[in-house]
């Protein structure tokens, strides 16, 4: 599997792991103190080849997802559920510790978020009806639903946004809500 985008990583370890699974050409953020200059050439790599953010699932790889985003719009963005990038000693994560399969599942699965204005498909009322939101295992199942659709972990607020980002309709959002309650029967 090669791909044309540039992938946007946090380190050396994580640009081993995804060269061990695919082709692709890397540019790494050394910590999420990203530069100006490496904004810079992520927003160059962005205008010759397309870009895709491909962080580890916590603090600070969303914090690094947010600034990209932020300044280099039209970014792609491939996801790893959290469960699949912890350590094999449990002490630690990241996309280093990932398996080739699941680096190659997260690529092939890739979103663009939209450009153009839509309006909001998926509301506030979707969610809370859906325990996504206001509800004992709505952590649990925003994790779930995350990984199902593999647009990534978000807490309640980013939820909607993130739906709404990545262009997931009702029927998407429905369907896998119907997934995730089967999977808890």
């Amino acid at each position: 599997m090669n791909i044309k985008e540039i992938i946007i990583v946090e380190g050396k370890d994580d640009t081993v792991a995804v060269k061990r699974a695919v082709g692709a050409d890397t540019l790494e953020t050394n910590g999420s103190a990203i530069s100006k200059e490496t904004l810079e050439r992520i927003a160059h790599a962005q205008e010759k080849r397309g870009v895709i953010v491909f962080t580890d699932p916590d603090y600070p790889g969303r914090r690094i997802r947010a600034i990209i985003e932020e300044h280099v719009p039209g970014v792609k963005h491939a996801f790893l559920a959290k469960e699949k990038t912890l350590a094999k000693n449990g002490k630690g994560l990241g996309i280093e510790h990932a398996k080739d399969e699941d680096i190659r599942a997260a690529l092939a699965a890739v979103y663009t978020p939209r450009q153009t204005e839509q309006a909001i498909e998926i509301t506030m009322e979707d969610l809370i009806d859906a325990a996504l939101v206001a509800h004992p295992q709505a952590k649990l199942r925003r994790t779930r639903l995350g990984a199902m659709l593999q647009i990534g972990y978000t807490n309640g607020k980013q939820l909607q946004k993130r739906l709404h980002m990545f262009g997931i309709t009702k029927k998407q959002f429905i369907e896998a809500v119907q997934a995730l309650n089967q999977e808890e029967l």
